[in-house]
C-alpha cells in the first residue's frame, strides 16, 4: 500500500483482470471507485443498495462489514447471487481492504 492508496483487483465480466487503485481518504465505497475507473456498473441508486446494478463476488478472503437488511433485501432480488455476493456500494473503501480481489457479477437488467 502505498500513501493512502490500497490496490484492488478486479475482474471484468470478459474475465480481464487489472488493479485499481483506491483512495482511503476520501470516503468512498467499492462502487464509486469502479464506476470512477470505467467499469460499467450502473449504479442507478447513486449507492442507497435499491438496486442491484453494483453487484460483484468477493474472491478474497478479507474481512467485510456485515450486510445490512437492505442490501441482504436487495440482494434477495438480484440475479446470479453467490454465497460471496455484495453490493460494492455497501463495501466502504479502507486500508483493511488493500489486496482485495472482485469480480463484477453479470449484468442482470
Amino acid at each position: 500500500m502505498e500513501d493512502g492508496i490500497i490496490k484492488i483487483e478486479v475482474t471484468d465480466r470478459d474475465e480481464s483482470h487489472n488493479i485499481v487503485d483506491a483512495p482511503v481518504d476520501m470516503n468512498l465505497n467499492l462502487m464509486e471507485v469502479l464506476k470512477g475507473s470505467g467499469y460499467d456498473i450502473q449504479a442507478t441508486c447513486g449507492g442507497m443498495a435499491l438496486c442491484s446494478t453494483c453487484h460483484v463476488y468477493v474472491l478474497s478472503d478479507h474481512e467485510l462489514n456485515e450486510p445490512t437488511e437492505d442490501e441482504e433485501d436487495m440482494l434477495d432480488q438480484a440475479f446470479d447471487v453467490m454465497e460471496n455476493s455484495r453490493l460494492g456500494c455497501q463495501i466502504k473503501i479502507t486500508e483493511k481492504l488493500h489486496g482485495l480481489k472482485v469480480k463484477l457479477a453479470p449484468a442482470g437488467m
